[in-house]
């Protein structure tokens, strides 16, 4: 099953967490600050991603939605 997420870059503090659980790697850090100066995650739609949640789950600032299929 596919899946993908959306990130809120101005709730995100860019803490990488997502990152480092992210099992296909489908989360890097964006090229830019988000207004509140950090530099946010941002989902790299490479079709990996099976939308298992871990992400989301990790986020501290509840940044991430997830959907499937």
């Amino acid at each position: 099953m596919k899946g993908y997420i959306e990130i809120d870059q101005e709730l995100c503090k860019g803490c990488e967490l997502c990152i480092s659980f992210c099992p296909k790697q489908s989360i890097s850090l964006a090229d830019r600050l988000n207004h509140s100066g950090y530099v946010p995650a941002s989902f790299n739609d490479n079709g990996e991603c099976t939308g298992c949640a871990i992400c989301a789950l990790v986020c501290p600032e509840v940044a991430i939605e997830v959907y499937r299929g």
